[in-house]
């Protein structure tokens, strides 16, 4: 004990003397440069370059280098391999005793590492491990003094990781690294990484951490090293994680985590790792529960011959599973394939849980019952190009079930086949299409999923055949037969497609494609026909159905046309056409087009029909949902068109032959080129109907030409004027049409009447009715009550000038002045008028101006 104690005595002082002597003496470091350059490139075998070398004392001696750079091997690329601008190497004492120069602790900031695989499969690091595997070291944590050198602990702190293929270098990093290895024992070298994968072509924030731990032993080769690692990838944002490797967001959120393990050697390796994404879905889709994914996979591999086989993944779904096995040969090159995936019992209601988190518009709660079994395999023989794969196999959707509370429909069909085929079998069996227009994928899709065809009742006694394929890039199916037409609007709900919601009922024969693609999460679209029959359909802000005898809907690309419509609403008969863009699941939102023709309307039945009861609104906001007041669909709907028929029916009066382009947007109807042959005559002007607000505004302009007088008395019930009349006017009123609308009227008529007769009036008693050669002027209206301004009356008897007021009422008060003879005064009201005679002076003042 006292001989062992002296040592240690003697240790330390002579430790202590040499730590003195190198404070004192500080001897220039920058001398031993080239001794530690060549030190560590015949360690490393690569060419080494030092910039500049410290000498360190405290707190432990040592040496600082800077600008470190280790060039990779010359067949793989003349740039540096590693680079670090700052390294510390910390001397073992216990070998600055015997003599020796040994670096316990290497320690780089920052430093940069390419790590890069040439064409030939190989990577630069292979070289190293095979020189270090061949080099006698000691394990790092060796305190018994030998021959050999020790093994430094070798670590980096938020260094950057840079992959190179060939000369190309990629846009994958890892960055954040801290890396330590070191030799554990005799034979066997310990590492530990953990480091944030990025791409320096995009700013990537939530890729997650990539953690490994291993360790591998000397061997002979490099192929019979034993290993052991574990990487995890942990923490990665879905959408982040598509961007990384893909180079764009697939659009797909959850939260991410990778775990695998590798044991055994290059040569003789067992795979195995598990995967999750938990609460997948859409990134425009929030449910309220969330969904696990896992698959766990397991495999053998062997760099002899560059195989990768007995693969089993296996992945839950509900109490079924997905089943992956067979090999995968090259599988980091040209790959080969032979795999054989199987589905045991899945749960078709887990499968409607998937699609409800990635297709959007299905409903939120639909349920799904039945069971998915099928068996398939994957193909090529030798190094084929992936254009070549060959699949097979089949299976089938059995007691399948979709049901929706909110959609008062259940699809139920008890068998739904599917099979894999190839392009080729696919054209001969009519799925695909050869119009290039409609066929949604490019010519790399080789191989579909053929469905069906199967029977989709859509009926009481008839059902649709359903037939399509699903491809790598979209999918196309065909829907032919008689169906219901609300069994169609229902079931296009709950398949999440986009479709009005009327309460309607009645037949339709269908011959509609429905394709899409999967990328851009893009809508499907439905091309083809539909022939309408006998439909009925009922709006709460109607009073009556409308009833459709017969229509053809048109889906195309370009929109939505209803062609060779026949249908019954208010009491009329309306034929014509409509047309809307496409995807339009109201027409409150949707520019829509018509052009309709009726042979006649009611005018009364058509405000009743728009302004039902009980709770009778204005006329002007028919439409308007439900019966609560609601915002007028007028006020909201941007439509515009033409509308004929040959005759209007105004109560008493009917207007035959009545054509007008109507536009509505933003709550202002218009209607211009109002063409009607009015009273025998024709009528040509521009209205305008202003719904933005509480009351109603209207205006206009036009004409009246060869108008008969006599018509428009008889519609009056009371023959008052005969006569041909032409006019043209401008008003402007505010309200809903009742017996006080005019008192908020204001406007003016220009008008021009010949050859008439006024049956009530005569200008002394016993003579005839009094006869119009012409009457010309102008009527305004002003607060209710009608004005005549300018007028000129011309009898048999002479000249007079015409003034007065009318009120609504029908009570006049008239003058006529005549020069330098008696005039009249007419009172009382048109159908029972007073003349009396003027003075002369009364006569005199209405001739001055």
């Amino acid at each position: 004990m006292k001989l062992l104690a002296s040592r240690r005595r003697v240790i330390l002082l002579v430790t202590a003397v040499l730590l003195l002597a190198l404070f004192v003496l500080r001897p220039g470091a920058n001398g031993l440069r080239k001794r530690v350059v060549n030190s560590v490139s015949l360690a490393l075998g690569r060419r080494v370059e030092v910039q500049w070398v410290k000498l360190r004392i405290l707190p432990q001696p040592g040496f600082d280098l800077e600008s470190f750079i280790v060039y990779d091997d010359p067949a793989f690329s003349p740039e540096p391999m590693l680079r670090a601008q700052e390294v510390t190497a910390t001397l073992r004492l216990r070998s600055l005793l015997r003599g020796r120069l040994e670096i316990g602790r290497l320690s780089l900031k920052e430093p940069s590492f390419n790590l890069m695989r040439s064409e030939g499969g190989h990577w630069n690091l292979e070289s190293l491990l095979e020189r270090a595997a061949h080099i006698p070291t000691a394990p790092t944590a060796n305190l018994r003094p030998e021959a050999r050198p020790v093994f430094p602990y070798i670590e980096a702190d938020n260094g950057r990781i840079n992959f190179k293929i060939g000369q190309e270098k990629k846009a994958y990093a890892l960055t954040e690294a801290d890396f330590t290895v070191w030799l554990d024992a005799d034979n066997k070298w310990s590492m530990r990484l953990r480091a944030r994968p990025v791409r320096t072509d995009f700013n990537l924030s939530d890729t997650g951490l990539v953690s490994v731990n291993g360790s591998w032993q000397r061997s002979k080769s490099l192929r019979s090293t034993p290993l052991n690692f574990t990487i995890r990838w942990e923490q990665a944002q879905l959408g982040q994680f598509t961007k990384l490797i893909y180079g764009n967001d697939k659009g797909w959120r959850g939260s991410l985590a990778l775990v695998a393990s590798l044991v055994g050697t290059p040569e003789n390796l067992s795979v195995k790792f598990d995967t999750s994404v938990q609460d997948f879905r859409r990134y425009d889709i929030v449910p309220a529960d969330s969904l696990r994914l896992s698959a766990s996979c397991t495999a053998h591999y062997s760099s002899v011959d560059h195989l990768l086989s007995e693969t089993i993944c296996r992945s839950p779904v509900g109490k079924g599973r997905l089943e992956l096995t067979g090999s995968i040969g090259a599988p980091t090159g040209p790959r080969s394939y032979n795999l054989q995936l199987a589905a045991r019992n899945l749960p078709v209601q887990a499968l409607a849980s998937l699609a409800r988190r990635a297709k959007k518009d299905l409903p939120a709660d639909l349920s799904a019952a039945g069971m998915v079994n099928g068996e398939f395999s994957l193909r090529s023989p030798g190094v084929r190009p992936a254009s070549l794969l060959q699949w097979s196999g089949s299976g089938e959707i059995v007691d399948l079930r979709l049901k929706s509370e909110t959609v008062p429909t259940e699809l139920a069909l008890d068998r739904v086949p599917f099979a894999l085929v190839s392009e080729g079998e696919a054209n001969r069996n009519h799925i695909a299409s050869n119009d290039a227009n409609k066929h949604p994928f490019s010519a790399t899709d080789t191989t579909l999923v053929e469905v069906g065809p199967f029977p989709l009742p859509l009926g009481k006694t008839s059902s649709v055949t359903v037939h399509g394929w699903l491809g790598r890039a979209g999918y196309s199916f065909s829907a032919q037969g008689d169906a219901s037409v609300q069994r169609v609007l229902l079931a296009a709900h709950v398949m999440g497609l986009r479709a009005p919601q009327p309460a309607a009922d009645g037949m339709s024969k269908l011959d509609l494609q429905i394709a899409g693609t999967w990328s851009g999460f893009g809508a499907p679209m439905a091309n083809g026909t539909a022939q309408l029959r006998d439909v009925r359909t009922e709006l709460r802000s109607l009073d009556g159905p409308i009833e459709i005898n017969s229509a053809t809907l048109l889906l195309s690309e370009g929109g939505v046309q209803v062609q060779k419509l026949s249908a019954k609403a208010a009491g009329a008969v309306w034929n014509g056409s409509l047309s809307f863009p496409r995807q339009c699941s109201s027409l409150t939102t949707c520019p829509v087009r018509f052009d309709l023709q009726a042979e006649s309307i009611d005018y009364q039945q058509l405000r009743d029909w728009l302004n039902p009861p009980p709770r009778r609104r204005p006329w002007y906001r028919f439409l308007s949902p439900g019966g609560q007041p609601g915002p007028m669909l007028l006020a909201t709907v941007n439509a515009s068109g033409s509308i004929h028929t040959g005759k209007l029916q105004v109560r008493d009066l009917s207007i035959p032959h009545v054509s007008a382009q109507v536009e509505v947007k933003d709550g202002i109807v218009k209607l211009a080129d109002l063409y009607a042959d009015l009273l025998g005559g024709t009528h040509q002007g521009d209205w305008e109907i202003n719904l933005n607000g509480d009351t109603p505004r209207f205006s206009g302009a036009g004409s009246v030409h060869g108008a008969s007088l006599a018509q428009l008395a008889a519609a009056m019930h009371d023959g008052w004027i005969s006569g041909m009349g032409n006019g043209t006017y401008r008003f402007s009123l505010t309200g809903s049409p009742s017996k006080d609308w005019l008192t908020s009227g204001i406007g003016t008529l220009q008008f021009d009447i010949r050859d008439g007769v006024l049956p009530h009036i005569a200008l002394a008693t016993g003579d005839s009715p009094l006869r119009l050669r012409h009457f010309g002027g102008r009527l305004t209206l002003r607060h209710g009550l009608f004005g005549i301004e300018d007028g000129k009356l011309e009898t048999p008897a002479g000249l007079y000038l015409v003034s007065g007021t009318a009120s609504a009422g029908q009570k006049i008060d008239i003058q006529l002045a005549r020069g330098g003879a008696r005039g009249f005064s007419v009172t009382g009201t048109l159908s029972a008028p007073r003349v009396v005679p003027a003075s002369l002076s009364d006569t005199r003042a209405e001739l001055k101006p």
